[in-house]
Order: structure tokens, then C-alpha cells, then sequence
């Protein structure tokens, strides 16, 4: 691209920013394809599984991507891993106790360091992880990509207009932060989990 045509589009970039406006985009996937997967490295079992009850919404503005806020909420039993044994324990009231505790979620405060490039906000999140009836302050790096008029092409409807919104991220919490089973069978249950995610949400328009 010659040095023209650059200034062009990167006027033209800047424009776009520039008037765009806060949307808030729905992570109830349609689709159910959305999940977070989880990831228990110890050193007898090594565990992985995902969940798929993800709801909540994100408010993005990507001329101002520092004041995005918004919830996203995970069903707790819809947390699986292969083994059925397994997943019944993990439900259970000694580990997870999704009976009394049935959401999993986590409330975005801010994003800071944030860095743009092309339709791309690479980013750290602050905000509030509650697991079991626990709240505790996390940190995670993440990626926004906002995909202009992707709504209806993902979702095989043509005339639907809208906009999508895809997050990325990883971080590892340790278990027994949040009471699950603190110091308990390490050698087959990490005391880490590796959490990582990649999720879309959708923002309709007129």
C-alpha cells in the first residue's frame, strides 16, 4: 500500500471510530456453540472440560473500548467432563455445589491497557469472578473483535442486520480460593484451573 492510500484508510478508519456508537451485544448464543473451557493439569488425571450455558450481555464502543462494561453468566451444570463419574462429583454439594450455588459468573469493571489494531482491542479485563457464592478481584487478558454485519451471515439469515462481538481470553484461579475442596486429592484435582474462552455475542440493528 503506498503512503496515498494509507493515509486514506487511515483517515477513513478514524472517521468510522469516531462516530461509532455503544452497542451491547447478547452472548445467548443461538447457535449453542458458545463455551468455556476449563483445564485441570494434575498429575495422576489430568481433567478438561467445557461449559455451555453462557448468557449476559457486554456494552463495546470501539473508539472508547476502556469503558466497556458488562456480565457474563455460566449455567453451573452445564459444566462436563468426559467421564459421568466425574461430572456428578463435580456438581455435587462438596465441590461445586450447583444446587445452591447455580451460576458461575463474572462482572466486567474496565478495560485497561488497551491496544487497537484493525478491528482487534487487545486489552486487560478487571473485574469480579464469583464461583460457589465466592467473589474474588480478577485479571485477565483478553482480545474484542468486532465484526461489522457478520450477524446474519453467522447465523444463515441474510436479512438479519447486526453486528458481532467476539472475546478471547485465558487465566488460571486457584480452587481453593473459591472453596472447592481447598488442599484436597492435589494429585488427581489440580489446585489450579486453567480457564480460556471464545465467545460471540450479537447486536441486532433497524
Amino acid at each position: 500500500m503506498n503512503r496515498t492510500l494509507l493515509i486514506a484508510s487511515s483517515l477513513l478508519t478514524a472517521c468510522t471510530l469516531g462516530t461509532a456508537a455503544p452497542q451491547t451485544f447478547d452472548f445467548k448464543d443461538p447457535k449453542g456453540v458458545n463455551a468455556i473451557r476449563f483445564h485441570l493439569d494434575s498429575l495422576l488425571e489430568p481433567i478438561s472440560g467445557t461449559a455451555n450455558g453462557i448468557s449476559g450481555a457486554v456494552t463495546f464502543d470501539p473508539s472508547n473500548p476502556g469503558a466497556t462494561r458488562g456480565t457474563l453468566t455460566v449455567a453451573a451444570k452445564t459444566l462436563v467432563v468426559p467421564n459421568a463419574t466425574m461430572t456428578e462429583h463435580l456438581l455435587s454439594p462438596a465441590w461445586l455445589a450447583t444446587e445452591t450455588h447455580p451460576e458461575i459468573s463474572f462482572v466486567l469493571n474496565e478495560l485497561v491497557d488497551t491496544q487497537v489494531q484493525g478491528g482487534t482491542t487487545s486489552a486487560t479485563a478487571k473485574g469480579k469472578l464469583t464461583i460457589k457464592g465466592v467473589s474474588k478481584d480478577v485479571v485477565v487478558p483478553v482480545t474484542l473483535t468486532l465484526l461489522p454485519d457478520a450477524l446474519g451471515k453467522r447465523l444463515g439469515k441474510a436479512e438479519l442486520k447486526g453486528d458481532l462481538l467476539v472475546i478471547r481470553g485465558e487465566f488460571t484461579i486457584v480452587r481453593a480460593d473459591y472453596g472447592i475442596q481447598p488442599g484436597k486429592n492435589e494429585d488427581k484435582v489440580s489446585p489450579q484451573i486453567k480457564l480460556s474462552l471464545g465467545i460471540v455475542g450479537g447486536s441486532t440493528r433497524t
